[in-house]
């Protein structure tokens, strides 16, 4: 099988400065960040946000990711859930790289970064993943691809029931709008996230039918219930999440190793 077609780019910065340790991309926006004295700490707002799929997948078995950077989530779900199967799919090897930068784990028998375009990974498979986290961005922003109805059919199909797709996306794309409705058209309807994060973030969810039913984590607020409620019994939902809830999902995981 050939190697994917890397588009030109320029090559991905390592910045350090004290205490953190940051990703950037030719355009200087900063893809991702660390502390070196807490690796696996989430710092950047909307990370915390995505990790919210615990709230519809509370003990994941399978994760897939798209998109490295600097491999904060794909830390944080390593360490913190050990149950948890993660394969992290990156397009750029110059981006791969830089991995043991940021004290991303060596591959193994749980955990496996795979140089490769994501939308033909995700295509070949079938009802195999209970979360998709799905975060891939270049310097031009998230590739259209990665916002196509045909990704999103091939992310439902690669779902299994009750399973849940995360994504973040980014008001400021001219192409918003579209992606939040195709995004929609594909789920019928099961999505929800957080409005006003840092930068413009749009973190959406998009759960397959039928929801999870598994048990729920005693912590979790009556709002949690009730997005978990929601989601199951309604389509079109509106209702944001939030930053404090997101904090509250982190900290949660971060107790349970």
């Amino acid at each position: 099988m050939s190697q994917p077609v890397v588009p030109p780019r320029r090559k991905p910065i390592v910045l350090t400065d004290g205490d953190t340790r940051t990703l950037l991309f030719g355009d200087g926006a900063i893809q991702s960040e660390m502390l070196l004295s807490r690796p696996h700490a989430l710092t950047l707002a909307y990370t915390r946000a995505m990790m919210c799929f615990l709230l519809f997948v509370p003990r994941p078995r399978s994760i897939l990711m798209v998109g490295l950077g600097g491999g904060s989530l794909a830390k944080f779900c390593h360490h913190h859930l050990p149950e948890a199967d993660v394969t992290v799919v990156e397009l750029d090897p110059e981006v791969i790289a830089v991995r043991d930068q940021f004290a991303v784990p060596p591959d193994g028998p749980r955990f496996r970064v795979v140089q490769g375009d994501a939308v033909d990974v995700i295509a070949t498979h079938a009802a195999q993943f209970d979360v998709l986290v799905v975060d891939g961005y270049d310097v031009n922003g998230m590739p259209p691809a990665l916002g196509s109805a045909a990704f999103y059919a091939s992310c439902l199909r690669a779902l299994r029931p009750g399973g849940v797709l995360v994504a973040n996306l980014h008001a400021n794309d001219r192409d918003f709008p579209g992606v939040l409705r195709r995004l929609r058209a594909a789920f019928d309807g099961r999505v929800c996230g957080f409005r006003g994060m840092s930068y413009g973030n749009r973190v959406k969810f998009a759960v397959k039918a039928p929801a999870p039913r598994s048990p729920l984590p005693s912590w979790m607020p009556g709002r949690a219930v009730l997005m978990r409620r929601l989601v199951a019994a309604t389509r079109g939902l509106s209702a944001p999440l939030n930053r404090l809830l997101a904090r509250a999902v982190v900290a949660w995981a971060g107790r349970r190793r």
